[in-house]
């Protein structure tokens, strides 16, 4: 094969692999987002918050699911292969979907309604369990050498991409469709969008051509201990999935404080309207997305760990002061470049973090080495940074997050100076 087919193969299957990726988180997101519209539908109530709260019990159910999925799919696709991970991933996502667009109603078939969901909802957490590990592992393995790091970043401008989709259509149903109407029917367009989608994704990653580092690792056999299992990831591998779990604890968690926990911060502290704290958020996630491959391609040229060590350094300076000038600014032009700052320092992690673990485990258990640590502090540490900062102001202690935030930054920080640069020393062997 020639350079030039081989580099339009390569492209062809990471497009495809990121198409996925995005439809995957679409349909993971559209849930919160879309969440007062069908509480009701579910969980009959006087209650309002009552509703949400039962929703939101789901919600954190699928959370829950993520590191079984990953456990599940990460030994699927260190066995059966990474199209075929990918492929099982979105089956499960589609099934989801549809199931809570076509589920009816509390008032028509009674305790089996939220019942349903949360089925709906285990499928899910499952299929977004196993899609990191597969994807991560995927692209990285498909990129080639030169260009792992920027087409590895893809991962996470899909995973933002469906974050602001999911907004959009929420955004454009509010704007066509009547508050009753949405609540009573209109909620189910996005779940069945989604559902659809996922169902084109399946086809699309059927057709995707599987990687060589796979492909090498299954024609090798090199002896029978070489099969992925839990149980042989963490006797064999024990400093590698705790360099992962560390890696990731600060990662996550300022990820989760800088976007998702944000918009909520600005309008329970700074004291900014529900709209503009929306307008602020979404305009910086925006940025931060196209900053993704940028990050990446960097990363090929000076090494991973040089922006590792930034966000490190940059995020144990300056979470302190971003959230301590944030509670008085009251200017959205200001809040939108501190908010910005917060998310630029965290691209040092998120645009190569999938690539980083990747590069760190052998072929035969690489799926399953990035994606269960992964799993396990993104549910510890990311899960549940919204309730831990929460909890810290409902004690009148608000500051304290922040001091959480800085301390795990720093402890990942250390497993960044420590660990070699992958970039240099790969365990990925397809080129």
């Amino acid at each position: 094969m020639s350079e030039a087919s081989d580099r339009r193969r390569r492209i062809k299957s990471i497009i495809g692999g990121s198409a996925g990726n995005l439809v995957e988180w679409y349909d993971w997101y559209v849930y919160s987002a879309f969440t007062l519209y069908f509480a009701p539908s579910f969980f009959p109530s006087d209650d309002p918050t009552a509703q949400l709260l039962s929703a939101a019990a789901i919600f954190a159910v699928g959370f829950v699911m993520r590191p079984v999925g990953a456990w599940i799919m990460g030994i699927y696709a260190d066995r059966k292969g990474r199209k075929a991970g990918l492929t099982f991933s979105v089956t499960l996502m589609c099934a989801g979907s549809l199931l809570i667009a076509v589920t009816p109603g509390y008032d028509r078939i009674g305790i089996a309604a939220p019942i349903i969901l949360l089925v709906a909802r285990l499928l899910q957490g499952l299929s977004v369990g196993g899609e990191y590990g597969a994807s991560a592992t995927y692209l990285s393995e498909m990129a080639g050498k030169e260009n792992r790091g920027f087409f590895s970043s893809f991962q996470y401008v899909t995973l933002i991409s469906g974050q602001l989709i999911a907004l959009c259509v929420l955004l454009g149903l509010q704007a066509t469709l009547a508050p009753k109407d949405l609540e009573a029917w209109g909620w189910r367009i996005p779940f069945a969008a989604g559902g659809v989608l996922a169902v084109a994704v399946y086809y699309i990653r059927r057709g995707l051509a599987e990687t060589e580092s796979f492909t090498k690792a299954q024609a090798a056999k090199r002896d029978a201990q070489a099969v992925s299992s839990g149980w042989a990831l963490f006797r064999d591998h024990p400093r590698q999935a705790l360099t992962v779990i560390l890696l990731t604890a600060g990662g996550t968690l300022a990820f989760y404080a800088y976007s998702t926990y944000m918009q909520k911060f600005l309008v329970n502290t700074s004291g900014f309207s529900r709209e503009a704290a929306t307008e602020i958020t979404a305009a910086a996630l925006f940025i931060y997305m196209l900053l993704q491959p940028l990050a990446g391609a960097l990363s090929d040229r000076i090494g991973r760990k040089p922006l590792m060590v930034g966000f490190g350094v940059a995020g144990v300076l300056f979470t302190w002061l971003i959230f301590r000038t944030l509670e008085t600014t009251t200017s959205s032009f200001v809040a939108f470049l501190l908010v910005l700052a917060a998310l630029v320092i965290v691209t040092g992690y998120t645009a190569i973090n999938a690539v980083v673990k990747a590069e760190l485990f052998p072929a035969h258990i690489r799926a399953l080495g990035v994606a269960l640590p992964y799993a396990l502090a993104n549910t510890v540490f990311g899960g549940t940074a919204e309730y831990v900062a929460l909890w810290f102001k409902s004690q009148h202690l608000e500051r304290g997050f922040y001091i959480y935030v800085t301390a795990m930054i720093a402890v990942s920080l250390v497993v960044y100076l420590r660990m070699p640069d992958t970039k240099h020393r790969s365990l990925i062997e397809e080129d």
